[in-house]
């Protein structure tokens, strides 16, 4: 697959999610979905990002902030959308949970806005 097909069903998965929190009720605020590599790098030099990798580079990942009586849900609340996305693809991630990295305590890093494709 080339990376512009990865970028198309990306935008197609994303848009579902957010159409999904629409059905739950929710409300949904954008953040950030293409960064350039030098803001990858002021990230990873102040301890937001842990990695040079980011699928924000590649356009396969986006920070979505979904809203309840105008209250940005925490990770607990976020869950079933984590749990939503993870579940359509063998390829999503969610930060919230790293795919069960931070359970195993393989990592303590958690984003829980992020939602990426992963390659």
């Amino acid at each position: 697959m080339s990376l512009g097909t990865d970028q198309e069903l990306f935008a197609q998965d994303f848009a579902n999610l957010i159409l999904f929190a629409f059905s739950q009720g929710d409300t949904v605020r954008i953040g950030e979905v293409q960064r350039p590599l030098e803001m990858q790098q002021i990230y990873v030099s102040t301890g937001r990002s842990k990695t040079m990798d980011s699928q924000h580079i590649k356009k396969c990942a986006g920070d979505l902030f979904i809203l309840r009586d105008g209250k940005i849900l925490d990770r607990e609340q976020m869950k079933k959308y984590g749990d939503w996305w993870e579940a359509k693809s063998s390829r999503h991630r969610w930060g919230g949970s790293w795919r069960g990295l931070i359970e195993s305590k393989k990592s303590d890093f958690v984003d829980v806005p992020h939602f990426e494709l992963k390659f």
